[in-house]
């Protein structure tokens, strides 16, 4: 699976953004997305999780409330609606794939990544 992450960019403190990621192959359903993000001198750290059919959601209590994780297997796209955004989410963002939706909080739980998209949140 090679995953191609897009929709990065700099907003203000309030605003939104909508990331998407694109997946290659025709077995997509068949692979739990995440979404991790990565800010400068810090450890990569879960965003949110969805299940291959799209039916079970998960999210870091971070974002809770303000981000949307969300898929369309017809089009093998997974999207990250990022509302209310805070200068905290500043970082680059990543997608990645798991075939096990075991360990979604974590990076070693999935198979393939992304190249990451930056997000800057102005204040």
């Amino acid at each position: 699976v090679q995953l191609q992450a897009s929709g990065g960019g700099l907003v203000q403190a309030g605003g939104s953004l909508r990331l998407s990621c694109a997946a290659s192959g025709r077995t997509f359903s068949r692979y739990a997305m995440g979404w991790f993000r990565q800010a400068p001198g810090k450890e990569r750290e879960f965003v949110a999780a969805i299940s291959g059919s799209g039916g079970n959601t998960y999210y870091a209590d971070s974002v809770k409330g303000r981000f949307t994780i969300s898929r369309d297997n017809a089009k093998n796209l997974v999207y990250l609606q990022m509302n209310s955004l805070k200068p905290e989410d500043t970082a680059v963002y990543y997608c990645a794939a798991t075939s096990v939706l075991s360990n979604y909080r974590v990076p070693q739980g999935y198979d393939y990544w992304g190249q990451g998209t930056q997000v800057t949140v102005s204040s």
